[in-house]
């Protein structure tokens, strides 16, 4: 793949709005917090929000004509559903309005070798989202992971079809680093995209992550990150 080279001098603010997933997924948050997450979502013109399940209906009217996508998690934080109870919800999610789906894989079932279940947990959900030609975003949570584990995943959530691999759900010890976004990149075929979350909190930290390869970036930071951004170039 082409290397990249953003900097804050030649990366536009909406270039770099399009690279973020607006995360609304703590569990402390209220309707006027999910709100006005939606808000700044609409303010900067982000690639998605990703919310909680129960909040995507509220997202879905929020941000309405707005060309903000609306994403929800699967299977999260921990990934240990069943494959019936992911299928459920992603087809929940699609009723509701959502066309992006976080899904967190079978993590245990990984470090145990058992890959095929790890595929066709994945693939079930794949299915699912298919019907509204939604993209799958497939949470490894890489914190847990050995390399060779991290290598075998993105394997996985390729051969099972899904859109993304992302790193992390953000409820792990720790979250996305420029090495693991490199190695899941190089893990996977160009059509494969990769997302990176947890602990991207400063522009400089955005910026490490897209340069890696990152195509999407999970924050709750984004008007800072944004903000910075504008602030650098003096607009």
């Amino acid at each position: 793949m082409q290397e990249r080279h953003w900097t804050a001098e030649t990366i536009t603010i909406e270039e770099a709005a399009k690279f973020i997933d607006h995360s609304l997924l703590r569990p402390e948050l209220t309707v006027a917090d999910v709100q006005a997450g939606c808000e700044t979502a609409m303010k900067y013109g982000v690639a998605s929000v990703c919310c909680r399940p129960i909040d995507v209906p509220l997202c879905v009217r929020e941000l309405a004509g707005t060309g903000v996508v609306v994403g929800t998690v699967v299977g999260f934080p921990h990934g240990s559903h069943t494959t019936a109870t992911k299928v459920a919800e992603t087809r929940r999610a699609i009723d509701d309005g959502a066309r992006e789906f976080d899904m967190v894989i079978q993590i245990g079932m990984l470090r145990s070798g058992r890959y095929r279940e790890v595929h066709d947990d994945i693939a079930a959900v794949v299915d699912a989202a298919a019907a509204v030609d939604g993209a799958v975003k497939v949470i490894l949570e890489t914190a847990f992971l050995t390399k060779e584990e991290k290598i075998q995943g993105a394997k996985l959530v390729e051969e099972a079809g899904a859109a993304f691999v992302k790193t992390s759900t953000g409820f792990a010890p720790s979250g996305a680093t420029v090495e693991d976004v490199e190695l899941l990149r190089s893990a996977v075929s160009p059509k494969v995209k990769v997302k990176a979350a947890h602990g991207i909190r400063t522009l400089d930290v955005f910026l490490q992550m897209i340069n890696a390869g990152a195509d999407r970036v999970g924050a709750t930071a984004t008007s800072r990150i944004l903000d910075d951004l504008r602030a650098r170039k003096g607009v």
